[in-house]
């Protein structure tokens, strides 16, 4: 560098949304050249495997010390470092806090910033609001999936959990396959529900149909694309769960979140096609745990897959990685009567792909506040 003097880019959430970070055609595309990328190996993620999701800490759930916080629902801070290679080679750390009590304060479930930092030197670049970043690569892995794993023309999506999750799914399934008319929802509060609904028919207006489900079977029953983003239930046996008998032929069933599945269906290559994001991030965090890594580690559907292939009832070459579809190494769907079963864990290099885009749109528009750290360092 020419200089010592050090300014990076402070982007508040508004001034994310002036820059575009709703832009969810937009978020689609860039997720596509980012799995390209990961197909590759041009990535890197934290933990000696380079796949991991984070380094989490989390509460005692007892403590002896005096005002020690203790353990509570979704009650964790992360920090979640990646680097991205590509026309992005972009370093980034996203971290949060994350506590269901924030609710009652008026807070969402979880507050999120994003710091992108020069691969080579550390010097940060830019610190943005990151919430709804995180929420639209959440929304727009799925909506890739649907890009390359759903059938030609689905008419019918089921969303079971109508939280902000659901919404950005949604949001990218319609996006993708603009013929969608049929939304059913399945959530666990009216007040969620109704919201949700509300949402619909003010953002996706070609839906015609919208129909309240009791039951996760009726919500899988006769759908095209299925979508779970609820939160982890208490009890393991109480998450959300799909039986193979409900779903029809053809039909796309994914999850950002909890979702349990029979292993018999899972590990049978006649009945299923199963796809991950990047199933190595799985395997890292199921390594030295005893089986079912998913019931001890994540109830994360990708932690399902490790268990079949741990437990040999399907090699790991039954395990297809949506990069490797994007680069035409693998075959995606490959008849309109396929079931696939598609894994989405979430990934910081996600977060460090789309930032990167609005930055590079907050500096043409002149967004943001430009901040100096130094302008000679101190201790240098």
């Amino acid at each position: 560098m020419s200089s010592s003097k050090i300014d990076f880019l402070y982007l508040s959430e508004n001034d994310m949304i002036l820059a575009g970070v709703e832009d969810m055609a937009g978020c689609i595309d860039t997720m596509e050249e980012l799995f390209s990328l990961i197909g590759k190996g041009d990535y890197r993620m934290g933990g000696k495997n380079g796949n991991e999701h984070g380094i989490m800490m989390k509460f005692p759930e007892t403590s002896d010390v005096e005002g020690m916080p203790l353990l509570g629902p979704d009650y964790r801070f992360v920090a979640m470092p990646a680097y991205v290679g590509g026309e992005f080679r972009m370093c980034g750390i996203k971290c949060y806090g994350s506590n269901q009590a924030n609710r009652e304060k008026g807070l969402p479930r979880s507050v999120l910033m994003l710091t992108l930092m020069d691969r080579e030197t550390g010097v940060p670049l830019a610190y943005m609001s990151a919430n709804i970043l995180s929420a639209m690569r959440t929304g727009a892995v799925p909506g890739l999936g649907v890009r390359y794993l759903s059938i030609k023309n689905p008419k019918t999506v089921s969303i079971i959990g109508p939280g902000v999750m659901g919404r950005t799914a949604l949001q990218s399934f319609v996006c993708e396959k603009p013929g969608i008319e049929t939304v059913k929802i399945k959530g666990r509060r009216q007040s969620g529900i109704d919201s949700f609904i509300s949402w619909i028919k003010e953002h996706c207006p070609g839906v015609k149909n919208i129909i309240v489900c009791k039951s996760e079977e009726e919500a899988c029953r006769d759908s095209d694309i299925i979508y779970f983003g609820t939160t982890n239930a208490a009890v393991f046996e109480d998450n959300p769960h799909a039986e193979s008998e409900w779903l029809k032929p053809g039909a796309l069933i994914m999850s950002t979140s909890v979702l349990l599945m029979e292993s018999g269906f899972l590990s049978d290559t006649s009945r299923c096609k199963l796809v991950s994001d990047n199933q190595k991030m799985y395997e890292g965090w199921a390594e030295g745990a005893e089986l079912p890594a998913q019931k001890n580690v994540s109830t994360l559907l990708g932690m399902a897959f490790y268990d079949v292939v741990a437990s040999g009832k399907l090699p790991r070459s039954g395990i297809t990685e949506i990069g490797d579809i994007i680069n035409g190494k693998a075959k995606g769907r490959e008849s309109e009567e396929q079931i696939i079963v598609y894994a989405v864990g979430g990934m910081p290099v996600e977060d460090v792909a789309w930032g990167y885009r609005i930055l590079q749109n907050a500096r043409k528009k002149g967004i943001g506040t430009t901040l100096n750290l130094w302008d000679k360092p101190e201790m240098a």
